[in-house]
């Protein structure tokens, strides 16, 4: 659902890949919180004043995974393949002061405004790589590997082919470090069917895989996101008690056998 964003000084850019404006405005809700909109639809939220405060649910699920993902505060390395306004990228820096990030995107034009308008915090250590992400994941040093990588670029039928596969699972695996964890966010149409495939797909590569959300979705009743999280190693039980105790509220968090309501 859309929110009203206050008036005030806002910018814009054309992005040449897909035909469409980027717009950032001041947030109504929040202050000290931009709104990054694309084609006049929202896509990312972030706050300069307090980049650790992360507004949107599906993107707090994402946080709260990453904070898990090594003992509190430690500096990790991250790989966010789709930019959007760096609300993850921003957030590790905070949480995680002296991580060092990787993050590709699309669209050239995009980063570059975001960067521009939206400062990084300071000390932030980002390389940010244009291109698809893909390639970008095939053309990284072999030593390149992460603690995180997080995927944010599904919606529902359009996702891409060469990307939404098996195969590119297999290439993101090989990119995490033994303890790390594959994070994708899937948003999908009420049947699900696009987190039905992908969950089907990640379970084949990855040793265990878990979907996190808000316990709606997973009844099929109403479109959303769902966080599919892999890991090389089982499953923490205790990740899955403190992701449902962290929320957003109501949360469900289903791994093993549960998982096959969704893959069948």
């Amino acid at each position: 659902m859309s929110r009203a964003v206050a008036p005030g000084p806002s910018g814009s850019r054309f992005l040449r890949s897909s035909g469409l404006h980027a717009t950032i405005e001041p947030d109504a809700f929040s202050d000290g919180g931009y709104v990054l909109l694309i084609g006049g639809a929202e896509q990312s939220h972030v706050d300069l004043a307090d980049p650790a405060h992360i507004f949107y649910e599906y993107l707090r699920r994402i946080g709260n995974v990453i904070d898990l993902a090594a003992p509190q505060g430690k500096a990790i390395k991250a790989l966010h393949l789709g930019a959007g306004a760096l609300t993850l990228a921003r957030y590790i820096q905070a949480t995680r002061p002296g991580s060092e990030q990787w993050a590709v995107e699309l669209e050239r034009e995009l980063l570059d405004f975001v960067l521009q308008r939206l400062p990084l915090p300071e000390g932030t250590r980002l390389t940010s790589i244009i291109g698809d992400a893909r390639d970008a994941l095939g053309d990284l040093a072999p030593e390149a590997i992460f603690d995180v990588v997080v995927l944010d670029i599904f919606s529902g039928p359009e996702a891409p082919v060469h990307i939404a596969c098996e195969e590119f699972y297999v290439e993101a695996a090989a990119r995490l470090a033994p303890n790390g964890v594959l994070i994708v966010n899937v948003g999908d149409e009420a049947a699900l069917t696009l987190v039905k495939s992908q969950t089907a797909a990640m379970r084949h590569v990855m040793s265990d895989v878990a979907a996190f959300a808000e316990k709606g979705m997973f009844d099929g009743r109403y479109p959303g996101n769902i966080i599919l999280c892999g890991t090389k190693v089982p499953w923490p039980a205790e990740w899955t008690r403190d992701l449902l105790e962290r929320g957003p509220h109501p949360a469900a968090l289903l791994t093993g056998v549960e998982l096959d309501r969704i893959t069948g």
